[in-house]
């Protein structure tokens, strides 16, 4: 009798996982795509400023003891301030640019191959021992190619999986989670960096104008983050994975299937090699030649008294990042023969920002939304208030912090849209936790832990699904329990370590990033 309820208890478990994971999948599917979530968000707003209007709803500012009170759109003034502002709402909403600039140099390094080769030669040659933690690795670095790093890392991981006779499976899973669970962390300044920094600065405005979060503001944080998780992904996959892909293999009594014939290899054309290497001398030369230009105290790259964090450098380093991708893509470019004349490379240029129009549709919706809620003060509102409470509640601020973290972590299974979710509540909690003394830059990264470790194990994320796909070419059973039963040990370690990690951070007083302030 306690032999069989020892048996069911585990099948119990994983049913009532199941249950719930499919809710979730169901009501995720319920939501509307997020441009029109933020066009009903934008209705709602205008409904909700008119009645807390109506009812007097305002909080003291501890800055300067000014009366904030909730302005209503349904006013003269708010129907106004809609119709005239809706143009310059989107044309000076701060991401938009900077992702504009940053996409013109990545689609070149891009549509040349460069980045597809640089995740190629990383994974060519590992030794076996070795090949779990750099996949995990490479996949930290493949951050820097944003949403078409999962097409590229998924079969590779595969591929270099089985080329030292391993489960291919494993190989897919292990690629998945490191694109996806550690999204937010990597070695290099990635695109997404410059996005969130900018929607991090917006936020940051309404309690001071004059804030500016910098790309770089989290960079210390997220290239040990990206070391950390690489070695949790590693422990859990060859520890726990390992033998869960084991015992699935014998369980379901089927041979791997062979991969697709559209898998690509691993190995380097000398085009390609030699691409690499041209693309290398110019990047180390452009990063020499921009290093040599702010040595000078004076120089037009340093800021006020000869500052380097708090400078032109530092503040542009989009644009820097640009220069860079498109150097480099066009030497790369040049050397396998995809860039063969002048024409190529704006062809090339047209091509990303083409791919980009989704998130530039959405960026008119968010926009416009963010422009609406700081006109009606009741985000500063509700962070003043919000504030307040936590401060007399004597919470300590630990506590607050993972209570972010997991109430962050929870919507991001429903809203997997990075950029969507921190243009929806960074007005919020920005704001708030600058109240009590925490800067933006310590909320964003706290936002980072929050929107990566949980994309794994959601449905609603395009990629769980492309990641299935690869896994049935292997596996034609696998099913969304088959890759949420590989998935969610790994979500679980992550988002421990990487809270535990935040946590020591912060109690050390280490800065987060160049020009970040010590906690």
């Amino acid at each position: 009798m306690t032999k069989t309820t020892t048996v069911d208890r585990p099948a119990a478990s994983v049913a009532l996982t199941l249950r719930l994971l499919g809710g979730i999948e169901r009501v995720g599917n319920r939501l509307p795509h997020p441009f029109w979530l933020f066009v009903i968000l934008s209705g709602v707003l205008i409904v909700l400023s008119w009645g807390l209007h109506a009812m007097g709803v305002s909080a003291e500012s501890p800055t300067d003891g000014a009366t904030v009170a909730v302005k209503s759109l349904v006013s003269d003034a708010g129907v106004t301030m809609m119709l005239d502002d809706l143009i310059d709402n989107y044309a000076t909403f701060p991401p938009l640019g900077v992702v504009l600039v940053v996409m013109l140099g990545v689609s070149v390094a891009d549509k040349a191959g460069l980045l597809t080769a640089m995740l190629r030669a990383a994974l060519a040659k590992v030794p076996v021992k070795a090949v779990t933690y750099m996949i995990a690795l490479t996949g930290m670095l493949a951050h820097i190619a944003s949403d078409a790093a999962f097409v590229v890392m998924i079969p590779l991981g595969a591929i270099a999986y089985r080329s030292v006779g391993r489960n291919p499976v494993l190989g897919a899973v292990v690629a998945f989670v490191s694109v996806s669970g550690g999204h937010a962390a990597s070695p290099l300044v990635t695109p997404s960096d410059a996005t969130l920094a900018a929607l991090t600065t917006a936020a940051a405005h309404t309690i001071d104008p004059h804030y500016t979060v910098t790309p770089v503001a989290n960079y210390f944080f997220s290239l040990v983050s990206s070391l950390v998780l690489a070695l949790v992904i590693t422990v859990v996959a060859e520890t726990l994975l390992k033998r869960r892909v084991a015992m699935m293999a014998a369980d379901d009594g089927e041979e791997a299937a062979e991969p697709g014939e559209e898998l690509p290899d691993l190995s380097l054309s000398d085009a390609e090699r030699r691409g690499l290497r041209s693309a290398g001398f110019i990047a180390l030369a452009l990063i020499a030649a921009i290093a040599v230009a702010a040595v000078p105290a004076g120089s037009p790259l340093r800021g006020e008294h000869g500052a380097i964090i708090d400078s032109p450098l530092v503040h542009n380093i989009a644009v820097f990042l640009s220069l860079i991708f498109f150097a480099t893509g066009v030497a790369y470019g040049r050397a396998v023969g995809v860039i063969r004349g002048a024409k190529d490379v704006p062809e090339m240029m047209a091509l990303g920002l083409r791919e980009l129009t989704p998130i530039l549709v959405l960026f008119f919706a968010i926009s416009q939304f963010l422009a609406y809620f700081k006109w009606t003060s009741i985000g500063e509102v509700v962070a003043i208030s919000g504030a307040e409470l936590l401060d007399s509640s004597g919470v300590p601020i630990t506590l607050i912090f993972v209570g972010v973290i997991l109430v962050v972590s929870v919507m991001n299974l429903l809203l997997t849209s990075g950029s969507a979710m921190w243009a929806l509540i960074g007005p919020v909690f920005v704001p708030m936790m600058m109240l009590l003394h925490v800067a933006p830059e310590t909320t964003w990264a706290l936002y980072r832990i929050a929107d990566s470790c949980t994309n794994p194990i959601t449905p609603m994320s395009p990629y769980f699904v492309l990641c299935l796909g690869f896994v049935r070419r292997y596996r034609p059973t696998a099913g969304i329990g088959t890759l949420m039963s590989l998935t969610l040990p790994v979500s679980i370690a992550m988002l421990i370590v990487w809270t535990v990690l935040f946590l020591a951070w912060y109690s050390v007083g280490l800065p987060f990033g160049p020009g970040s302030p010590t906690p």
